[in-house]
């Protein structure tokens, strides 16, 4: 398979049979509501409604929120207590814990996932796992805006495009920024939920994080969950 084949398939947007198969996200089985938007107007619209004024909110490092404008309505709007913000004034050498605790339990937690597949399993990688926890637990409510294209077959097929794809981006990004490569430390797999906690954000058109961006927008590792 050539370079461009093998990009072709971890980037192509699903035709509207596969894009109207994640319907099954919706099904009791899985406990995890979805909405498929138009663009990124639409995305930032739909996440901003769901999230009450006051709220705390945890934006993990997400192409996709900046794009988007959702990771600066939550922590230079106002409307919303940036838990990003809260945590960053802490100092890591002696306050770790507390920002881990500031992290991990906010009422929101927003970020994306690196591969949805077709019966609705969510995939996310990490290097150092730092979201993770709230994802999977911590936070009181999770939401993730995702692009088309990350809809997947299978969980084979999810690793296979966080470890053809999504790394080999990843990892020239983080050398290029910062010396040092990247890698996948932790990959966290949701196959059910309690109904209500995580809702999906599916935008139909193809982000802008597929294309290549300066290094310098680039977090170490694997924790900018968009490509």
């Amino acid at each position: 398979m050539s370079t461009i084949q093998e990009s072709d398939r971890f980037t192509a947007l699903p035709d509207d049979q596969a894009l109207a198969a994640t319907v099954v996200l919706r099904s009791k089985k899985h406990g995890i509501s979805v909405e498929v938007v138009d663009d990124f107007d639409a995305a930032r619209q739909a996440i901003l409604a769901r999230i009450p004024e006051g709220s705390s909110v945890m934006t993990n490092t997400s192409v996709t929120l900046q794009e988007t404008g959702i990771a600066d309505a939550i922590n230079e709007g106002g409307r919303y207590e940036s838990a990003r913000n809260k945590m960053f004034a802490l100092d890591f050498a002696t306050q770790v814990q507390e920002m881990k605790a500031i992290g991990g339990q906010p009422d929101y937690a927003l970020g994306s996932v690196h591969a949805i597949t077709r019966d609705g399993t969510l995939v996310i990688a990490s290097a150092s796992g730092s979201q993770l926890a709230s994802y999977a637990w911590g936070a009181a409510n999770v939401i993730f805006v995702v692009g088309a294209q990350k809809l997947v077959p299978t969980v084979q097929a999810a690793h296979e495009r966080i470890y053809q794809h999504s790394l080999k981006l990843e990892d020239a990004r983080a050398y290029a920024a910062y010396g040092q490569h990247s890698s996948v430390g932790k990959i966290l797999e949701i196959h059910q939920e309690l109904p209500g906690r995580i809702h999906v954000v599916l935008i139909a058109s193809r982000s802008a994080s597929e294309r290549p961006r300066p290094a310098s927008s680039a977090a170490s590792g694997l924790r900018q969950e968009n490509p």
